[in-house]
């Protein structure tokens, strides 16, 4: 079983704010040191935190706005970062404590984030997906009133042969017409790991964090090395640790965030991390 869900789910609405707000603290000052979490809903977002990095509030409100595609009453509380934190990260250590795990992508997993994507790209609205033995859930606002029409789509842009295919949406969904977003629902950062990462969640969140947290880095690192390598990969750290082993061979955290920080420039930044995790 795996579930993905697209940009515009809340969940994922706040991980690309979250993700964004990153994308700026590093547009701005060399390594800052941020941890955002995210809730957004029904025109309010609210967004708590430590950083180095000051924020404008006027930034922050653009960034809601482009993102949720409307505007929302924005309340922030955004502090500095402990100062024995901070001592810790200047010395390029491991940020955080930790356990980690990294798994090859299934094909199951790989065949529903392309669906989800051609669905996203016809009908760029709150969507969620699941795939099963023999079944395809598919709950995607705003499809249109023509129930077949929207079947035919999903077999067409799919060639997938399912038993079942189920199909949720705007007036096809049993409960009524749904229209999606944070006006019908909340979202919360890392709240869709599985979306994100698939058979890897461990205890840490990807989104809304710098890269001398161990929980961006070492997932980063683990995800890749599960791909490459073709195995489950597992890591752990301690806060302050300035190496890590991983696959019998120690290695400087800060050359792993690096590594890290190369993915992360590759595909675009923090909010593009957000937007479909590491499974893409």
């Amino acid at each position: 079983m795996f579930e993905k869900v697209n940009p515009s789910h809340p969940d994922k609405v706040a991980d690309r704010i979250a993700g964004a707000m990153v994308d700026l603290a590093y547009a701005n000052i060399k390594k800052p040191k941020v941890a955002l979490e995210v809730m957004i809903g029904h025109g309010k977002c609210h967004i708590i935190g430590e950083s180095s990095y000051v924020f404008c509030k006027k930034d922050v409100e653009e960034i809601v706005e482009r993102i949720d595609g409307k505007k929302n009453d924005v309340d922030m509380l955004i502090v500095p970062q402990d100062a024995h934190l901070a001592r810790n990260a200047r010395r390029d250590a491991c940020g955080d404590n930790g356990i980690f795990k990294g798994a090859p992508v299934t094909t199951e997993q790989r065949n529903l984030t392309r669906l989800a994507e051609e669905i996203y790209h016809a009908y760029p609205y709150d969507g969620k997906y699941l795939v099963g033995e023999d079944t395809y859930a598919i709950c995607q606002s705003h499809t249109g009133k023509d129930r077949k029409h929207t079947e035919n789509f999903i077999n067409e842009i799919t060639g997938l042969v399912a038993p079942e295919i189920v199909l949720c949406g705007h007036d096809i969904n049993p409960i009524g017409p749904w229209e999606g977003g944070t006006d019908v629902d909340t979202g919360c950062t890392n709240r869709k790991l599985g979306s994100d990462m698939g058979d890897g969640i461990t205890g840490g969140g990807l989104h809304g964090k710098d890269l001398s947290k161990a929980d961006v880095t070492l997932n980063i690192i683990a995800f890749l090395r599960a791909q490459t390598l073709g195995h489950t990969i597992e890591m752990s750290c301690a806060i302050g640790d300035g190496e890590v082993m991983l696959e019998g061979r120690m290695y400087m955290y800060s050359e792993l965030e690096e590594e890290a920080g190369r993915y992360i420039g590759s595909i675009g930044g923090f909010e593009e991390l957000a937007e479909w995790g590491l499974i893409r």
